[in-house]
């Protein structure tokens, strides 16, 4: 049994650990696992403290399975030496492929893999759903002044259109859909000499998959060529017509002090250019709200810019101090809003998002 924390990405790694642990002969047992493996996340202090309750929570639940803790989170304590206690094995983001292996091995050992005649799909809400997630690359460059995840991901590496392709026609479940994620769109195919806009034409042109999709793409990805190539495409049915571009503020001062290397006006221009092209086209974004530095004032000016701007749908985040970013190191220069302020400015996005989402859809 497994279970994925955070991203897409993370989703799109159990999903293929899944399908690689039924094809090695392991079946899917929710009531008494062998194993149990969990895909973690760092992004924030309450993700982390979330996969500290769950490897306590499945130690209890399931006390003679075997628990394998892998993703951010573990990698991070990793490098720390603050690995909380419950688990079996730890295996860090660069070493994910000897998951299969180790396991192998320990149900070797023990006796205990469990064979199965037919591929057993899991309880996977994507697979049952006919929807794969598929990462096609991994790592980032950009390093955001308050991500860590490029400090835990490692270097830019790019799936080859040809090995997705491949991945998409070897399923042995129905597809109805395929959901491209990656920790940073704009790296894809950097190391591999290919494009974004290459693997999607690839996948319409070789494939019969009904959608294709992102799970998330990054402003630096909505390039002019981009641009230029979604109004080519804007009529096609198999091209899912929604944008997840995380912008994380409005605030030219913030998206200095984040280092995002954009400007509100340029981003605005990028998304304005998008709605023109595809008015139905559903572009939602992530959003950080109490980043150090951020007064009322720069706030209000992230509120404006998406009230203005052709968003329709936030994810906000109040901010957390990751350990070994820069922004951490910030804190000790910018003021950092208080905990009721960060709280009443994520409400005030969040119930703009409502209004804005139903105006959406009351017009498509």
């Amino acid at each position: 049994m497994s279970f994925s924390f955070g991203c897409r990405v993370n989703e799109a790694e159990k999903q293929l650990l899944d399908k690689q642990l039924i094809d090695s002969g392991f079946s899917w047992d929710e009531k008494h696992p062998s194993f149990y493996i969990i895909n973690s996340c760092a992004v924030t202090g309450k993700a982390e403290r979330e996969v500290r309750q769950h490897i306590y929570q499945t130690r209890k639940k399931y006390p003679t399975a075997t628990i394998v803790a892998t993703g951010c989170s573990a990698t991070l304590w990793m490098k720390n030496n603050t690995k909380p206690d419950g688990a079996d094995y730890w295996v860090d983001n660069k070493n994910k492929n000897t998951i299969i292996p180790l396991l192998t091995q320990v149900s070797t050992n023990s006796n205990s893999l469990k064979r199965i005649q037919k591929s057993n799909p899991s309880s996977d809400k994507f697979i049952n759903s006919g929807r794969m997630m598929i990462k096609i690359q991994e790592g980032c460059n950009r390093y955001c002044s308050y991500c860590i995840v490029p400090y835990l991901r490692g270097p830019v590496k790019s799936q080859t259109i040809s090995d997705i392709i491949q991945l998409i026609l070897s399923s042995k479940q129905p597809l109805s859909e395929v959901i491209l994620t990656a920790i940073n769109t704009e790296a894809f195919g950097k190391d591999t000499g290919e494009n974004l806009i290459q693997l999607v034409e690839m996948i319409l042109a070789n494939t019969k998959i009904e959608r294709v999709s992102f799970g998330s793409i990054h402003p630096w990805s909505i390039t002019d060529e981009f641009l230029s190539w979604y109004k080519d495409n804007k009529n096609n049915p198999r091209f899912v017509h929604f944008f997840h571009i995380p912008i994380q503020s409005g605030s030219d001062t913030i998206l200095k002090l984040m280092n995002r290397q954009y400007t509100r006006k340029e981003v605005m221009h990028r998304l304005m250019t998008l709605h023109t092209i595809n008015p139905h086209a559903l572009i939602a974004t992530d959003v950080i709200v109490g980043f150090p530095g951020e007064s009322e004032k720069e706030f209000q000016e992230t509120y404006k810019f998406l009230k203005k701007s052709p968003i329709s749908k936030f994810h906000v985040f109040r901010y957390s101090p990751r350990p070994g970013t820069a922004a951490k190191k910030l804190s000790s220069i910018y003021k950092e809003p208080s905990f009721d302020i960060k709280n009443l400015r994520a409400k005030r996005l969040a119930d703009l998002s409502t209004k804005k989402y139903q105006i959406f859809l009351s017009h498509n």
